[in-house]
């Protein structure tokens, strides 16, 4: 599993708070296991929040390199240009 983002840590977490806070002032409850019903319901729908921030794409590796890094350049070609080869083996 990925690790998460600050983005899902931060509307996970202010989603508990204030879902908690909502729920609370809502239902007027003060026993014990009111409250811890309140609670669980909160980190849930926290969790739930949090799992469905969009994750960033990250770009395919191709994608970060120019078209012509991809053809590979042969060192021997870089030492060895004379005055005998080609104006293209010495633009190289």
């Amino acid at each position: 599993m990925p690790r998460p983002t600050a983005a899902q840590f931060a509307y996970g977490s202010c989603t508990v708070i204030v879902s908690t806070l909502a729920m609370l002032l809502l239902s007027r409850t003060s026993s014990g296991p009111g409250v811890a019903v309140v609670a669980v319901a909160a980190l849930a729908l926290g969790l739930l929040v949090a799992l469905t921030v969009p994750q960033p794409r990250t770009r395919p590796v191709s994608a970060l390199r120019p078209a012509a890094a991809e053809e590979p350049v042969r060192a021997a070609s870089r030492i060895h240009a004379g005055a005998g080869e080609s104006a293209r083996g010495r633009a190289a």
